[in-house]
C-alpha cells in the first residue's frame, strides 16, 4: 500500500475524533485560542521536525499563496467549526461537514466553463438539503435564544465547508513544491499567527484556563488532528484522486456520532437521526454524479 493511500486512512480515522477533541477543549478553552493554539503548535512541531532533517522551509515567494491557504483552509475551514460547536453536537457537526461535496459541486457549477448539474445532481442536493431544513426548521420556527444559536452553528459550518472547498481546489491546482510538507508546516504557522492574533483583539487569554481533560484534548488536535491528519490530507490530494480522497467525508461522521453519543451523551432523536440520513444519502448521490 502507498504512502498516499495510508495518509488518506489516517485521515479517514483521526479527523473523525477530533469533533470530540474540539468539545472537550471548548469546556476551557475560548474558540480562537482552540484553534490558534492547535496549529500555531503543530505548525511550529511540524517546521522543527523538517528542519532537523535537513529539508528547507518554502521559499518567500510562496508565502502569499501559503497565507490564503491558511485563511481559508484553517481558519474559515476549521475556525468556522470550532465555533459552531459551541451550539451544534460534535457527531452532528460531523453530519453536516460531509455536506462538503454540495459545495464542490455547485463551485464546479460556477467556474467558467463548469459541468453542468445533471438530473442526479440535482436529486442529490435536493435530497441533502431537505436534511439540513428537517434539522432547522423546528429550532427556526421555536425561535429563541438557544434555537437562534443552534442556526448560526449550521450555518458556520456551511460557510467552514465553502472555505474548505475553495482551499482544496486551491491546493490542487497550485504547486506546494515537490514536497508538500514544509509548505503545510508554514501554512499551519501562519494560521496560527492569525487566530493567535485575532484571540488577543479579543481579549481570550485572560478567559484561557487549563484541565487535565482540556489539555489532552488540545494535545490531540494539535498532534494527532493537525500534524498528523492534516500533513496526510495535503500529502493525499497532491498524490490521489480528489474523489477519492473526498469519501473520509462519509466515514468522519460515524466516527464522530458513535464518539458524541457514547462519551459525550449527545441526543441522537428520530428527528436528527433522519436528517443525518438524508444529508448523507444526498451527499453520497452528488459523489456519484461523475
Amino acid at each position: 500500500m502507498s504512502l498516499a493511500h495510508l495518509s488518506f486512512i489516517a485521515v479517514c480515522l483521526i479527523w473523525g475524533t477530533t469533533y470530540l477533541g474540539i468539545r472537550v477543549a471548548l469546556e476551557t478553552v475560548p474558540v480562537l485560542l482552540v484553534a490558534g493554539l492547535r496549529w500555531m503548535l503543530a505548525g511550529v512541531l511540524l517546521s522543527a521536525i523538517l528542519l532537523a532533517r535537513g529539508r528547507r522551509l518554502p521559499p518567500l515567494r510562496m508565502w502569499g499563496a501559503l497565507v490564503l491557504l491558511g485563511f481559508l483552509m484553517n481558519i474559515v475551514g476549521n475556525g468556522f467549526v470550532v465555533f459552531a460547536q459551541q451550539y451544534v453536537a460534535s457527531g452532528l457537526t460531523a453530519v453536516l461537514i460531509a455536506t462538503t461535496p454540495f459545495w464542490s459541486a455547485l463551485t464546479e457549477r460556477l467556474l467558467p466553463n463548469g459541468d453542468r448539474f445533471s438530473n442526479r445532481a440535482l436529486a442529490g442536493l435536493s435530497i441533502g438539503f431537505s436534511g439540513i431544513v428537517i434539522l432547522v426548521w423546528p429550532e427556526m420556527s421555536q425561535g429563541g435564544a438557544s434555537g437562534r444559536a443552534f442556526v448560526g452553528g449550521v450555518i458556520a459550518i456551511q460557510l467552514a465547508c465553502v472555505g474548505w472547498v475553495i482551499g482544496t481546489a486551491y491546493a490542487k491546482r497550485h504547486e506546494l513544491g515537490q514536497d508538500p510538507l514544509p509548505a503545510t508546516a508554514l501554512q499551519m504557522v501562519f494560521s496560527g499567527i492569525m487566530l493567535l492574533a485575532a484571540a488577543t483583539a479579543h481579549g481570550d487569554w485572560a478567559e484561557l484556563s487549563f484541565t487535565t481533560r482540556t489539555t489532552a484534548a488540545m494535545l490531540y488536535l494539535a498532534i494527532a488532528g493537525s500534524l498528523v491528519a492534516y500533513s496526510a490530507y495535503i500529502y493525499a490530494i497532491q498524490h490521489l484522486r480528489l474523489s477519492l480522497v473526498s469519501l473520509y467525508a462519509y466515514i468522519n461522521p460515524i466516527i464522530a456520532v458513535a464518539l458524541g453519543t457514547v462519551l459525550l451523551g449527545e441526543r441522537l432523536s428520530p428527528r436528527i437521526a433522519l436528517a443525518a440520513l438524508l444529508v448523507l444519502t444526498g451527499t453520497w448521490i452528488v459523489g456519484r454524479r461523475t
